[in-house]
């Protein structure tokens, strides 16, 4: 049951939007089938979903990294449909400039977040690098069917050791790598309480290597871009975490469209659990954390010698 539509969307259009990434990624067999549309109405402000049900445990990292990666690299393996029939996904002409723009989009709250100057100055440094590269693209970057929301909290362990990927309600067309960063960075392996915990970058490099071994060299795309996509995934998190901050105090909206990231609409623990999150990734040591763990994946993933 929807809450909001982070996209921005009216209730039916959201509902009809999350429909289509269940029906798209459940092909992969690693994310629930779709079973049926309960359309927006009085009970049912924003509508519902019924999918199929996935009995298994949360993730547990490192050990789960392998099947994490197996069920992002099926879902990445699946055909792309000609541009005209991947609507009402979003089908960005080229994603990850469509990426950076979301990013500039959320840090215009990055002043009202009231960061410490050095965490400000950290976020700083890494945009204008993501932009840097931007502007000097290495070449085309294979374009896959991605969840967009790959955290490790998002995905459910069966009892035969194989991962689904339960919540899809922001897949896209755009770059896989986009994938493996988000389920990999500390801002998405610390985020959900039952699965939390701290990846080294030998468990980060292997990783990107299981993932690419599975998909191949054409779909995953050259390493490179894997560290620009990691940054830039990192960047959205964190001027995310600016954009809840700043918006979190207000009051909720009585439209059932659209985003909304009032406080009132989240029971007072969760609230407390987001805040807490949200203050750590902002901190200085977890900038300077994630700006050295960059540093060293370059070092072992794009060196020459590798």
């Amino acid at each position: 049951m929807p809450k909001q539509s982070q996209m921005g969307l009216g209730a039916a259009d959201n509902l009809a939007y999350q429909a289509a990434c269940f029906e798209r990624a459940s092909a992969s067999g690693h994310a629930p089938r779709l079973r049926s549309v309960l359309p927006p109405s009085s009970a049912l402000p924003r509508g519902a979903l019924l999918v199929e049900e996935i009995v298994g445990r949360p993730t547990r990292l490192p050990g789960d990294l392998h099947a994490l990666m197996t069920a992002l690299a099926r879902i990445h393996a699946l055909p792309v449909p000609p541009q005209a029939m991947r609507a009402p996904l979003v089908d960005p002409s080229d994603p990850m400039a469509a990426l950076l723009a979301e990013v500039d989009a959320q840090a215009v709250h990055l002043d009202a977040a009231g960061l410490p100057a050095a965490s400000r100055s950290g976020i700083d440094a890494v945009h204008a690098d993501v932009r840097a590269a931007l502007a000097h693209p290495t070449g085309p970057k294979p374009v896959r069917l991605i969840a967009f929301d790959a955290h490790p909290g998002n995905f459910i362990v069966r009892a035969d050791g194989s991962a689904v990927l339960v919540d899809l309600e922001k897949a896209r067309y755009g770059f896989a790598a986009l994938d493996v960063a988000h389920a990999t960075l500390v801002t998405s392996t610390t985020w959900d309480i039952d699965s939390s915990a701290e990846l080294a970058p030998p468990d980060v490099i292997a990783a990107y290597r299981r993932w690419r071994a599975l998909l191949g060299e054409e779909g995953a795309g050259r390493p490179e871009d894997w560290l620009t996509a990691r940054a830039a995934m990192w960047l959205w998190s964190v001027t995310w975490c600016a954009k809840w901050r700043a918006l979190n105090g207000h009051a909720a909206r009585a439209s059932a469209d659209g985003e909304d990231w009032s406080g009132d609409l989240s029971e007072a623990r969760l609230a407390r659990h987001v805040r807490g999150r949200v203050d750590d990734y902002l901190s200085v040591a977890r900038v300077e954390g994630v700006r050295a763990e960059l540093a060293a994946l370059r070092r072992e993933l794009v060196s020459p010698a590798r």
